[in-house]
């Protein structure tokens, strides 16, 4: 099972909605499948011009390891050698900060995952969650 294109293209409205209503910069957005595909992506006029590998480098990663971005970030102020190891096997597209968020259904199933690029690292992750819980489905951060 996967996050379907129209639920997709409603997260990345519902996230774009946060950033309007916390006055967030402008962000890029990428919604992957449980196998890392790219579903949907969105960049915001005024984004930089490298967010998009950026959110999927948070969302990859996360998917890749199982956990979010977050929790990855934890692990690499532990283990950096690991970390780096990683990011090498997965052809470099890890981004080990809060933005990457894993995406699950009511009953736990992995749906892909989410990554926002833009503003701060936690407010992208907010912005991520907020765009999942605003589909009905389940954002795991860690």
């Amino acid at each position: 099972m996967s996050i379907t294109l129209d639920n997709a293209r409603k997260l990345i409205s519902a996230i774009e909605a946060f950033a309007a209503t916390h006055s967030l910069k402008p962000l890029t957005s990428v919604v992957l499948d449980p196998g890392g595909h790219v579903i949907a992506a969105e960049r915001q006029d005024g984004a930089s011009n490298k967010r998009f590998e950026i959110a999927f480098g948070k969302a990859n990663g996360a998917l890749s390891l199982g956990v979010g971005s977050r929790a990855l970030m934890a692990r690499a102020e532990q283990q950096p050698y690991f970390i780096a190891a990683a990011t090498s096997a997965i052809g470099g597209a890890l981004v080990p900060v809060p933005g990457g968020v894993l995406v699950h259904d009511s009953t736990g199933v992995l749906q892909g995952a989410v990554g926002v690029s833009g503003d701060t690292s936690d407010n992208d992750e907010a912005a991520a969650v907020a765009g999942i819980r605003a589909v009905g489905l389940v954002p795991t951060v860690d």
